[in-house]
């Protein structure tokens, strides 16, 4: 059969060796000389066909990948047009090695095919089964298997990490072992001897690593710009689920890979997320060497710059030369693996006050200008960029305990131990107005992402709901038995969380304004609170020294959650403030035990510790691209922080 690649052909299916599809008259031969024969996948970026080249006398048979840019909008069409670009000129230069497959062409629009504007690659077919197929018909591997795999592709990620690519998909889908020649096997007597005499890693049998789509060129300014998350999650490592893969995030996949093998157990099931640490070893059906142990558990540290820094310290520990190739590779750039700086979290600045505490810091919606609230009363503003002092803000008579901006950046606003909320000016700083009402102290404040309310919670053990722009109370809310020490508002704007002393969270439905919930589960007074990006999670902190999870929604319908989806446990301390970044990807935690933490929230891992602060951590912020972190401390500073 050959198959029509033209995406808006209704009948595609064609004889062997028609030129013209019958239905739509497209050509059928790619170029001339490719022609699809099946179709093998189809998603939202493309299709991909099994075909042959007939250019070619034996008629071997090949991959090739359409782009299907007729699905995407202009911006993104041009992304995914400049992506799939780079990924047939990555094929170009790695498919020279013997275990990459070949680009065989690349075709930016073929006009004799009838389609402009969609772009085809073509590489050479890998004849022979995935590990992961492997695995699911032969069982779980032993460890001289596992110790093949990794003797055979450490010598690949070598040669495309010292071509500044990182892979970033590395999983037993996208490692395809070609069996040997027949006649290598002639001594087996039969074929199912022969086909696990080579999915042993028999001599003659090669392991080829596919799939370069997600691929990626780096260096070191790359290297420290966030992006996005490519890559299968279960063998993806937790700087790359925050878009900074590096290369030994390659290493970071390719022992998760291998534990896969040798325990045939999902990778989610075999991380402690509570522990923060791996329990593979459990999952064992047979013995392997604690050498073996020591090397794969290096391999998937949770911290980059505790893993292997590159394939050849990996080699090493294997017992093998720096040099060692599994097959040789003579015609190849012998360039020197490049030193790869490992990112971490790092403070890039220092504001310090003079004397006084600070207990809440917000940064403006365009990510210029960073606000802290203080003890001394004051309002200070800084450009963090400039590492400059804007202005202070006075006009409180006690202390300040929240601040934060509207989505516009227009207005300021400030709660107080003097009882008040006031509204100041975001770009001269001029007071507009005084919010009176509560009866004690205003311990915290949230805007909604429309801009159009202002919740408050109060020492007098209410929520009060103020219209922004006419800065008038609209409700108050009653329920809890301590102070409020915490407000949420959901992206969507339908749903307030509250937290208090008397150690629950309620959810109130701010179309109604009736409590829709109360949620228990902390054992202490419940201190931060914060929504996914989508709404349907809600975190929170507590003085129990841990953080929980809640599921809220299934689809469109709110559900009340009787337990946390999961607990972090980590801070030897109240949490006194979390913040969710806008991908939803990173939690940042401080606490009273003077750290911030970073968290994965999809898997509870934690990622990094920060221990600069000499006390207490009393707010930590998340600017709106996700690149920088500020926390404030009761050591009298705030601290900017940049993934480097």
């Amino acid at each position: 059969m050959s198959y029509c690649l033209n995406p808006k052909c209704q009948n595609p299916q064609n004889p062997n060796q028609a030129r013209f599809c019958a239905y739509c008259g497209t050509r059928l031969r790619l170029g001339g000389r490719f022609r699809a024969l099946k179709l093998i996948s189809i998603g939202g970026m493309g299709r991909t066909f099994l075909g042959v080249d007939e250019a070619d006398d034996s008629n071997s048979k090949c991959i090739i990948k359409q782009l299907s840019l007729q699905q995407q909008d202009t911006n993104n069409a041009q992304k995914a047009a400049e992506s799939f670009r780079q990924e047939a000129t990555r094929l170009q230069v790695l498919g020279q090695h013997p275990q990459i497959p070949e680009l065989l062409a690349y075709f930016e629009a073929d006009h004799q095919l009838g389609i402009a504007g969609e772009p085809a690659l073509v590489h050479r077919y890998i004849e022979g089964q995935s590990l992961a197929t492997e695995l699911e018909t032969e069982g779980t591997f032993r460890e001289n298997q596992v110790r093949q795999v990794l003797i055979e592709l450490l010598p690949v990620l070598r040669f495309i990490h010292s071509h500044q690519v990182i892979h970033r998909d590395i999983n037993p889908h996208n490692i395809i072992r070609r069996p040997p020649p027949e006649s290598s096997l002639s001594h087996l007597p039969t074929q199912k001897t022969r086909k696990r005499f080579y999915s042993w890693g028999g001599r003659g049998s090669e392991l080829f690593l596919v799939d370069f789509s997600a691929a990626k060129l780096t260096t070191k300014t790359v290297l420290a710009r966030t992006g996005t998350m490519i890559g299968s999650a279960a063998y993806t490592a937790s700087e790359q689920l925050m878009g900074k893969a590096i290369a030994t995030s390659d290493l970071f996949s390719l022992g998760v890979t291998c534990i896969h093998l040798l325990t045939n157990v999902h990778p989610f099931d075999m991380f402690n997320s509570l522990e923060g640490k791996w329990v593979w070893v459990d999952y064992l059906r047979q013995p392997v060497s604690d050498p073996l142990i020591r090397i794969l558990n290096k391999m998937v540290e949770n911290l980059p710059n505790q893993r292997y820094q590159s394939a050849t310290q990996v080699l090493g520990a294997l017992g093998l030369p720096e040099d060692f190739a599994a097959i040789p590779v003579t015609s190849l750039s012998t360039t020197v693996p490049p030193k790869f700086d490992t990112p971490t979290w790092k403070c890039i600045h220092t504001f310090s006050e003079e004397s006084s505490g600070i207990n809440s810091i917000a940064f403006s919606p365009n990510g210029e200008t960073l606000v802290s609230g203080s003890t001394d009363k004051n309002i200070t503003i800084f450009n963090w960029q400039a590492k400059t002092v804007v202005a202070k803000l006075s006009g409180h008579l006690n202390v300040i305990e929240a601040v934060g901006f509207s989505p516009d950046g227009e207005i300021i606003a400030s709660s107080s131990w003097d009882n008040t909320i006031k509204l100041w000016h975001g770009d001269t700083g001029n007071l507009i107005h005084t919010l009176c009402g509560h009866s004690a102290w205003v311990k915290c404040l949230a805007i909604s992402h429309n801009g159009q309310l202002i919740a408050s919670g109060s020492a007098d053990q209410t929520i009060k709901l103020w219209l922004l722009k006419k800065a008038s109370l609209q409700t108050t809310l009653f329920g809890h038995l301590g102070t409020v020490n915490a407000v949420a508002i959901s992206k969507h704007g339908q749903l307030l969380a509250s937290g208090s002393a008397d150690k629950t969270i309620k959810l109130w439905n701010l179309v109604t304004g009736k409590l829709a919930a109360t949620i228990t589960g902390h054992s202490a007074s419940v201190e931060s609170l914060t929504f996914s990006p989508s709404g349907q999670i809600l975190i929170s902190g507590s003085a129990d020294k841990t953080i929980k999870i809640w599921l809220l929604k299934r689809d469109r319908y709110l559900q009340i959650p009787k337990k946390p989806l999961v607990t972090l446990t980590g801070h030897g301390n109240a949490v006194k403030s979390i913040a969710i970044s806008p991908q939803g990807n990173t939690l940042i935690s401080g606490s009273a035990d003077k750290t911030v933490k970073i968290w994965h929230p999809g898997s509870g891992e934690l990622l990094y510790t920060l221990t600069d602060h000499l006390g207490a951590v009393t707010t930590v912020a998340i600017s709106h691209d996700g690149a920088t972190i500020a926390s404030s401390s009761q050591d009298n500073t705030i601290k900017i922080w940049q993934f480097e």
